[in-house]
Order: structure tokens, then C-alpha cells, then sequence
């Protein structure tokens, strides 16, 4: 879709403020117990500081498969000249040492293994906020689930391979994606397509809000359920599932004295775009439906799709208010 075919009207129209971009930092390491994994400078020839080694990142080192770099889980394996390298990777060297050549066989470096249980690690993400320490074979396990594990790219209709936080993968959306930014909580979009017979799969991403000191991506994609061409609008939550489950939204679309309403929770970008269409979760118009709103001779589609998004604990504030004020108002007639 062109970008010309695209309007966006938000309450207050804002650029998002430059943030700082942070890092994933390398894994290190930190032994079970009260030491500190580090020896004691002392001096070497001719007076010079012998560097501070770590004794527990030697080891770090050697549990690093030389292929693929990640930490080696069990099974180890092991060619008869005692290099190793994880499981993964030996069908991906066809059975043989990427060090010496040699035939690996099945050898397990059990002792190897048995070292790798006495070791406590730090998340990977420790830069990224996760304060929490495992022994080596509950890590991995912690690290696919982290809260603060970075987000991939939630660009719609593209196969970025960009990840990061949330507040790098707004400049981002910004920079690289050229993506529209919004300050506000309600927004009125315009989707005109000349020809709306022909649909194709295709996915857009229309605008970043920010409000309640969140971002948002407000998606709008074209494309066909079995044999039926539909469009369908959803907004997703930058940031993880359970802090979007504290916002709700709402889209409609209508013409003609006709509307379509659609409420719910936005998906955390967790959640691919993909993912978020095919669970049919947001606002669905099929075409025939699209092409009554647009009016005219329905040779052209126009679809206008407004929304609100909110925090869920001030919307049911104000419900109750709302309640309050009507009972409050209520006066019953008395009784003969």
C-alpha cells in the first residue's frame, strides 16, 4: 500500500524524545559460594601487574562450544583428542572434530559436565534490568522466559532482524522504519485503496502511540480467511504480556448509519504480528461489509477507523463513577 493512501489524525501529534540505546552484554560468570572468581593481582617480570585472571571465566570459556559460541549443555561431546563441542552442532559438522578432523564418535566429556554443575551464572540480560542468578543448567531454561529479555522488531511486513529494548526499538520504528509517531490516547486513521477487489496478503504498520507512558503499534493488514478477502485492524502493547493485560482498547468503523465495534486487550509484541492476525484478534471487516461503509458505487474502498485506547483500572474508575452518579441521581417515587 502506498503511503499516500494513508491519513492519520491523533489528539496531539508529537515526535517520541531520543533515548538512549542499551546493549546486550556477553554472559559472564560467578561461582557458587562467597568467592569473588578473581585472583589477587601480583607482579610480574620487570615490575608490570600481572592481570587479574578469573579462574571461574577459564571455565566459562572451555563449557563455549567453538561452533555455534553458546554454553554447552549435556550431552557434551568430545573427540578422541579431548575437544568438545555441544550436541547441536556435531550433526551440523557431520561427525567430525571442527578443531582437529578427527571422527568425533560418541564420547561424552562427563567431567566437563560434572564442572558446569558446581557454577552459579548471571542472567544474560543482567544489563537490561534481570538481577537474578542460576546454576548453569537452570539458566537457559530462565533466560527464553526473562521479562527482560530484548523484543525483536515489530515492524509489520518485513522480516527485520533487529532486537533491543523497547525504548531503542521506538527510534527504531522511528529512524529505519520511517514509522509514524503519535503522543495520545485516541486516533482516527483513513485506509483508501483504488481497486479494493484486489487483496493481497499484505501488513502495515500506521502509527507508535505513546500515552500512559507506554507504547503502542496500531496494525492494519489485507488479507484472504479461506476464500473471503477481509481487513483487519489490532494494536499491540510494547512491552511484556502482563503489563498489557492493564490496558484495553477499542476500534470501530462505520458509515451510513452502521458501525462495527471492536474492544479488547492489546497483544504484547511478544506476540508476532502474525501470530496476533491469524488468532483473529482485533477488529475483522470483510470486504463486502469494507466496500458498504466506503458508500458511493463501491468502486473504491474507504475505510475510517477510529479508537481509544485506556488503563484498565481508570476505565473501570470511571465506570463506577458513572454508576455512582446515576444511582446518586435516581429519586424512586414513593409508594401509596
Amino acid at each position: 500500500m502506498e503511503s499516500e493512501n494513508i491519513e492519520c489524525v491523533s489528539v496531539s501529534d508529537g515526535m517520541v524524545e531520543e533515548e538512549d540505546v542499551a546493549h546486550i552484554p556477553h554472559p559472564f560468570v560467578k561461582p557458587r559460594g562467597n568467592g569473588s572468581g578473581t585472583v589477587s593481582a601480583g607482579v610480574g617480570g620487570g615490575g608490570v601487574p600481572a592481570p587479574v585472571i578469573s579462574p571461574v571465566a577459564r571455565v566459562h570459556e572451555l563449557l563455549e562450544c567453538p561452533v555455534c559460541t553458546n554454553s554447552m549443555y549435556p550431552p557434551i561431546h568430545q573427540c578422541h583428542n579431548g575437544h568438545t563441542l555441544c550436541s547441536t552442532c556435531k550433526s551440523r559438522v557431520h561427525n567430525r572434530c571442527p578443531t582437529c578432523r578427527q571422527e568425533l564418535g560418541d564420547i561424552r566429556c562427563l567431567a566437563l559436565e560434572k564442572v558446569a554443575e558446581s557454577l552459579e551464572l548471571p542472567c544474560r540480560y543482567l544489563s537490561l534490568g534481570c538481577p537474578e542468578i542460576f546454576p548453569y543448567y537452570s539458566k537457559l531454561k530462565h533466560e527464553a522466559q526473562c521479562n527482560f529479555r530484548p523484543y525483536n522488531c515489530p515492524y509489520a511486513g518485513s522480516e527485520c532482524s533487529v532486537v533491543g529494548d523497547v525504548p531503542f526499538l521506538v527510534a527504531h520504528l522511528r529512524d529505519d522504519h520511517k514509522v509514524d509517531m503519535h503522543i495520545g490516547s485516541t486516533f482516527n486513521h483513513r485506509y483508501v485503496k483504488s481497486n479494493p477487489r484486489e487483496v493481497e496478503n499484505a501488513t502495515w504498520m500506521l502509527t507508535v502511540f505513546h500515552c500512559f507512558g507506554q507504547y503502542f503499534c496500531l496494525h492494519f493488514e489485507a488479507f484472504q480467511l479461506g476464500m473471503a478477502p477481509v481487513y483487519m485492524a489490532f494494536l499491540r502493547f510494547m512491552g511484556d504480556e502482563r503489563e498489557a493485560r492493564s490496558y484495553g482498547y477499542s476500534l470501530e468503523v462505520g458509515s451510513n448509519g452502521r458501525k462495527l465495534i471492536w474492544e479488547g486487550i492489546p497483544r504484547s509484541i511478544r506476540d508476532s504480528h502474525r501470530k496476533v492476525r491469524d488468532s483473529h484478534d482485533g477488529l475483522v471487516i470483510q470486504r463486502n461489509m469494507a466496500l458498504f461503509f466506503s458508500g458511493g458505487d463501491r468502486k473504491e474502498l474507504k475505510l475510517r477507523v477510529t479508537g481509544r485506547i485506556w488503563k484498565e483500572q481508570q476505565q473501570q474508575q470511571q465506570q463506577q463513577q458513572n454508576l455512582d452518579a446515576g444511582v446518586s441521581s435516581f429519586t424512586p417515587n414513593p409508594c401509596c
